[in-house]
């Protein structure tokens, strides 16, 4: 990697100012229902721990929009990162201003401070000066391990480096590792796999992929709209009519790196309980609407799968919350878990499949970061990692 990382920094003595990506799920009683990201945050605050420095950490959760909300406090998280650390954090209830300042200028070697959320503030994702500056204050070095909100020019992800020397900390030098690997220099043959609703959502993707790619596998609603290019009856299903000419382009484009699916499954409501059939992608009758691929598409997937050395997914094979249209979605994960490739899980639904399929152990690397995964592959830079001091 081209910046700069905390093994660049003599800690001892140093206050780092770490942003982390802590925005956890709650459940209605304020309780963490998954803490990976707290813990995907841990290698990073214990090797400045273990270097001699004050940890002062900050986030955000939810979209509280500029207000206070009491059921967005980071408090849980504070208490859940003690749990992990074997050691207290103090939990401040602001995260600028005198009292904040005073308590992080008084911390010393080995103290952790976790500030409040900091999207209570509207300076934060305006990524006002002003805010950057106030952030900037409470520490010597600027640590960015947030990959998830890489992608975004927020004062705590790009503002207050422009004040601090700011380096990377080993999750987002991780991220950037694995997915510019994968992109810029693959092992081939390299398969790209992308699912999800819509085409409009990922035309960068699909163009960068194309140019990098051997072979992209397309699932997901937005292959219907490629199927509806191809000239196909597409009943009810979701097709987005605005793309059908791109998806035409794209097709094009592709030169036969595109696979689309040969069969599919198709119901006759959106709906678990619906009627349901298995049917090739010329026989979709008015009135059914494709929910998942079909046994002959997972074939031919599985065979481009097994064949390589690079894989990317990103975006599910159909609608697998619902157990009858699963079968595409988990019939993917477990190929990539049997390839032997270096296999990387583009955040999002697909990192919920890959759990849900009990496969996550199984995968090279899992992202942290849908959106920016996705800006990644689309080949853009991402602000957070742009504003990172170069070696």
């Amino acid at each position: 990697m081209q910046k700069r990382t905390i093994r660049d920094v003599a800690w001892a003595g140093k206050h780092a100012l770490v942003r982390c990506d802590f925005n956890v799920p709650l459940d209605d009683k304020g309780a963490i229902t998954d803490d990976t990201r707290i813990r995907a945050s841990l290698p990073t605050i214990q090797y400045l721990l273990d270097h001699g420095a004050a940890v002062i950490l900050c986030s955000h959760l939810g979209r509280p929009k500029g207000k206070v909300v009491e059921s967005m406090r980071l408090t849980p998280v504070a208490a859940r990162l003690s749990e992990l650390l074997n050691r207290p954090v103090l939990k401040l209830n602001d995260c600028i201003g005198p009292e904040v300042q005073a308590s992080c200028h008084a911390a010393q070697p080995g103290d952790i401070i976790l500030l409040e959320n900091l999207r209570f503030y509207n300076q934060e994702e305006a990524n006002d000066p002003d805010f950057s500056q106030k952030l900037a204050d409470l520490a010597d070095i600027y640590v960015n391990d947030a990959f998830g909100t890489a992608h975004r020019a927020h004062a705590s992800t790009a503002g207050v480096a422009s004040y601090l020397p700011a380096v990377a900390g080993f999750l987002l030098e991780k991220e950037i590792e694995f997915l510019g690997n994968a992109v810029n220099n693959p092992k081939r043959p390299f398969v790209a796999i992308l699912g999800g609703a819509k085409i409009s959502d990922k035309i960068g993707v699909i163009q960068n992929l194309l140019t990098k790619a051997d072979f992209l596998l397309i699932g997901g609603g937005m292959a219907n709209t490629f199927l509806k290019a191809k000239g196909y009856e597409m009943g009810d299903s979701l097709v987005e009519e605005s793309s059908v000419e791109l998806a035409q382009d794209l097709l094009a484009q592709g030169n036969g790196k595109l696979v689309i699916p040969v069969d599919v499954v198709v119901a006759n409501a959106f709906s678990a309980d619906a009627t349901h059939q298995v049917v090739a992608v010329d026989a979709i009758d008015p009135g059914w609407r494709v929910l998942d691929i079909g046994p002959a598409t997972i074939k031919l997937f599985d065979a481009k799968i097994a064949a390589a050395a690079t894989i990317v997914w990103n975006g599910p094979m159909g609608v697998f919350e619902m157990a009858p249209f699963a079968t595409g979605t988990f019939a993917v994960a477990k190929a990539l878990a049997a390839s032997g490739a270096l296999t990387i899980i583009g955040g999002g639904d697909s990192v919920a499949a890959v759990e849900q399929a009990g496969l996550a152990d199984k995968m090279t690397h899992i992202s942290t970061g849908g959106g920016a995964s996705l800006e990644f592959l689309e080949g853009l830079e991402l602000p957070g990692v742009a504003a990172l001091n170069d070696k």
